[in-house]
């Protein structure tokens, strides 16, 4: 297995952050890996080596390069995938709860990426390497929901480019602790937390992210909301973060909130639907999926 590279480029809002950060958070890896990888001269900034408090500025080219894993080997496996739809260009997958998107550290196996390498052979786009083909977004593993895959590089960049412009129509729902009474939304900006590097959190400092998140209430459940959630921008963690800075943290998230039914397992937040231009005929596409079992159930138990 080849070497993975990863290229990103700094805007005005990165201006200013530490290159650790921002290859943290754009790469969506944790700090330490890429502190490693940076004194391993493995991370260049225009072409150079720069240390890791080097602070970014507008423009700067990043290209992280991630060595093969040791004695780990991407294989393509037979895992049943719930296409909802596909064409020579995407795919649109219902990922079920539980489900790693890509492999990463300890998740070499079982992978929304090794069903995908089965299902599309050798038809996935190359731009964020071998470790993720055809990966424009992802989701947590312990939400569920419907996320695009594209097949070659001319899709993943138009893609891409909608999810920058904030053209892309991101519709989640949860199940919240508390009662909202209105609908509203959250505009706070997201950087990583300072003492919890796997964790992220509002802050107001110069290197958190804009995020903004619109939310409606669907139905109200005793001391439980049941929202649909909108994101016009998607930081990592957005919506949970989000409603736990507003003392309603997604019922069942062990990271932001607690409390939760015994057989939930991870947050009860769903992808409930994605809105696209489609890369080749221009057409716009718009898909829902139905709410799964595990949320069913809690609505179910709280009702």
């Amino acid at each position: 297995m080849k070497a993975e590279e990863i290229f990103l480029i700094a805007e005005l809002e990165d201006e200013n952050e530490r290159l650790d950060s921002f290859c943290s958070e754009k790469a969506k890896m944790t700090r330490n890996s890429i502190s490693i990888l940076i004194k391993e001269k493995q991370i260049k900034v225009n072409g150079l080596v720069m240390p890791k408090s080097y602070k970014v500025k507008m423009g700067d080219s990043v290209i992280i390069t991630i060595p093969p894993p040791v004695d780990a080997e991407i294989k393509a496996e037979n895992i049943p995938l719930e296409i909802v739809f596909e064409d020579d260009d995407l795919l649109v997958v219902n990922k079920p709860k539980g489900m790693v998107v890509h492999p990463s550290a300890g998740h070499f196996q079982g992978t929304l990426v090794n069903a995908l390498m089965y299902h599309c052979k050798d038809s996935l786009s190359g731009i964020n390497g071998e470790i993720r083909p055809g990966i424009v977004h992802r989701i947590d593993k312990d939400t569920s929901g419907l996320l695009i895959v594209a097949k070659n590089d001319f899709s993943h960049i138009r893609l891409a480019e909608q999810i920058k412009a904030h053209s892309f129509l991101r519709v989640y729902e949860a199940v919240v602790n508390g009662c909202i009474k209105q609908d509203g939304m959250v505009n706070a900006p997201i950087a990583r937390h300072k003492q919890h590097r796997k964790k992220m959190c509002v802050s107001f400092e110069a290197n958190a992210r804009n995020a903004l998140t619109h939310y409606g209430v669907v139905q109200n459940y005793n001391n439980y909301t049941h929202l649909r959630l909108k994101l016009e921008t998607g930081r990592t963690h957005q919506i949970r973060v989000h409603m736990a800075y507003i003392g309603h943290g997604v019922v069942g998230d062990s990271v932001y909130s607690n409390g939760k039914p015994k057989w939930l397992n991870g947050q009860c937040l769903h992808a409930r639907e994605i809105g696209f231009v489609h890369p080749r005929s221009g057409k716009y596409f718009e898909f829902k999926s139905d709410l799964p079992e595990y949320f069913i159930k809690l609505l179910n138990s709280i009702r």
